[in-house]
């Protein structure tokens, strides 16, 4: 029977920013940016000597696995972290507002765990940071190995393994290698680690009832650090035959999920899940450690115990085994000031508390608020030809999603939750007001990133952040081409740079019967016919028709992405991915506007 969990804390909606304030309070090497409650940032004290030659380690995600992550900023491992609510991936203002408090010229580093919600999330906020002249790049890591591989591309979860990526990286930082160098670290490191966990309950978020899913006497196998369901329920056993259990499937050759064989040299790290006394935990390890030396044949080189990564007050541990060589020997046995790592913590800042740094400092604003004048994003009083041509496109292109709207709605009824068009909808409302108010059309770059803004203020879920991150890729790509106005060529460019960034932080690619199915073939065509050197307008008319062919062949695929997966192959066959018509929809409304408008003066 369920009850209300008991809990020392004080309004349930305010422990992630009360544990913030304890955490600064305790470690004085640590600040927080002052933008509570909607930016939960967490850095370093000495970040303003730090950002100006080493690059930054950000990081960060839901709350209620702390330690993780604002535990691990310090010196040599996170720059800062990023906090959202309790098992909420943090919001793109409160990401963007970390990187720019301590990312200088050579940039930084975000380390994600394989959540769609921080994927997107962290991939709109540094594709944004990316346009406001920041050196971005991001490793995700996705260390689960309790889970079947995956069908589509929801991938692996990030689980305990994500904390010594954080340390390789923060080394390799600290170490002053270059962004490219460390993020091939970092990278390296997510590929070398494998992860699974075994949970004795489930935990209670603060506020709600206490589960009793699991019912005396079990215990679940591979559940997630958010309550998600693991691999099985099985019957509670001694912890020597569950480690044994959690060892086979880490190192198993079926999965291959990390690529250790016997005579391999590794790292092993047992961690609490937030209700297990380090007797348990301290057992676990004893255990882990002769199983892995005797019965797979690995030299253990490290072992780290204690509670790294939690979920809140779940009772269970989770065990994380990484591939070592020297190099990463070497980084996780460098020196840190973050106050959780289980050794060389350095107490300089306790032992000063007379020049203590201040708990809180200001949230820093975007460097393009104060470079950017109130005439440069504003509608200008006369439009050049392209200005013209863009207004055109940009209002056929919205009205076809407009007239779609319940089309939409009756497909995504089939297949998802029944709200594209609805969705789409709103988005293209606001893209037409806003135009009409302040997008400096003579500007393709800074259109094309209003537009983003647009879209981002008022479309939710899934879609509103990919078309967020499709429109800042592009925006980025296009100033980055001096000339005025923009070439076919260039226009070509920023699309596939889209494209690219919504394959990149969705995850989907062609086949998959998303938007992109509409969107890769049209750019494939444009690239293709510009080269050949077909007339812009034709061009871009023919790769409409390309873009229409696209989203009308998915209803032949099978979907490897959002809602649809879990629908039968049947049912997809007999309505197109909604997405997909979108994207063709706007696409070749904006083509055909322009072939009829290009002679305009």
């Amino acid at each position: 029977m369920a009850s209300q969990g008991k809990k020392l804390i004080n309004n349930p909606n305010d422990v992630v920013t009360e544990f913030i304030e304890g955490l600064v309070e305790t470690y004085p090497g640590l600040q927080y940016l002052d933008g509570f409650p909607e930016i939960k940032v967490v850095l370093r004290s000495d970040h303003v000597s730090a950002m100006l030659d080493k690059v930054a380690i950000i990081s960060g995600g839901g709350s209620g696995h702390e330690p993780a992550h604002a535990g691990f900023v310090g010196e040599g491992m996170l720059s800062a972290a990023i906090c959202g609510e309790v098992f909420a991936s943090p919001q793109v203002d409160a990401i963007l507002a970390g990187i720019r408090a301590v990312t200088g010229p050579m940039g930084c580093l975000l380390i994600v765990k394989n959540y769609t919600g921080d994927r997107l999330n962290f991939g709109l906020a540094a594709e944004q940071a990316k346009s406001e002249g920041y050196k971005v790049e991001t490793v995700i890591v996705g260390d689960d190995c309790a889970l079947p591989p995956p069908r589509g591309i929801a991938g692996r979860r990030g689980l305990a393994g994500t904390i010594l990526v954080h340390k390789v990286a923060g080394a390799a930082a600290a170490a002053g290698l270059s962004l490219d160098e460390v993020a091939a670290e970092a990278k390296r490191a997510s590929e070398m680690v494998g992860t699974m966990g075994v949970a004795l309950s489930v935990c209670t978020l603060p506020g709600h009832v206490t589960s009793d899913r699991l019912g005396p006497g079990k215990m679940e196998l591979g559940l997630g650090i958010h309550n998600e369901p693991g691999a099985a329920l099985a019957d509670l056993q001694p912890v020597e035959v569950v480690v044994s259990h959690v060892l086979q499937q880490i190192l198993s050759p079926e999965t291959n999920y990390v690529p250790i064989t016997r005579g391999n040299r590794v790292v092993l790290l047992v961690n609490g899940l937030g209700a297990t006394p380090s007797m348990e935990l301290m057992i676990a390890a004893g255990k882990a450690v002769p199983q892995l030396q005797l019965e797979h044949g690995l030299a253990v080189d490290r072992v780290y115990t204690g509670s790294f990564m939690t979920s809140l007050d779940m009772a269970g541990f989770s065990i994380s085994i990484m591939k070592a060589d020297e190099a990463f020997l070497q980084r996780l046995d460098a020196a840190t000031k973050a106050p959780y790592w289980p050794v060389g913590v350095d107490d300089t800042f306790s032992l000063l508390l007379g020049n203590r740094p201040p708990a809180k400092i200001p949230v820093p604003l975007p460097v393009s608020h104060s470079a950017k004048s109130d005439e440069s994003l504003s509608r200008p009083q006369q439009l050049s030809k392209q200005g013209y041509l863009l207004e055109v496109a940009i209002e056929a292109g919205v009205n076809a999603v407009i007239d779609l709207r319940d089309n939409l709605n009756k497909w995504d009824g089939r297949v998802g939750d029944g709200d594209c068009g609805s969705t789409m909808y709103r988005g293209a409302t606001a893209i037409l007001e806003d135009m009409k108010k302040h997008y400096p059309l003579n500007d393709a770059a800074e259109t094309v990133d209003e537009i983003g803004s647009s879209v981002r203020r008022v479309m939710g879920g899934t879609s509103g952040i990919l078309y967020t991150i499709f429109c800042k890729a592009a925006c980025a790509q296009l100033k980055a081409n001096t000339q005025s106005p923009v070439t076919s060529k260039q226009w070509a460019e920023a699309l596939e740079a889209s494209i690219a960034a919504v394959s990149k932080y969705g995850g989907a690619s062609a086949g998959f019967r998303t938007l992109l199915d509409a969107l890769i073939p049209a750019s494939a065509v444009l690239q293709e016919r510009l080269n050949a050197g077909d007339d812009p307008c034709s061009a871009f008319l023919v790769s409409s028709e390309a873009a229409v062919a696209g989203a009308e062949s998915t209803r032949h695929m099978q979907a490897q992405a959002g809602r649809s997966t879990y629908i039968s192959s049947d049912i997809l066959a007999t309505v197109p991915d909604p997405g997909a018509m979108a994207a063709a929809a706007w696409y070749r409304a904006a083509a055909l506007a322009i072939k009829n408008n290009q002679f305009h003066e």
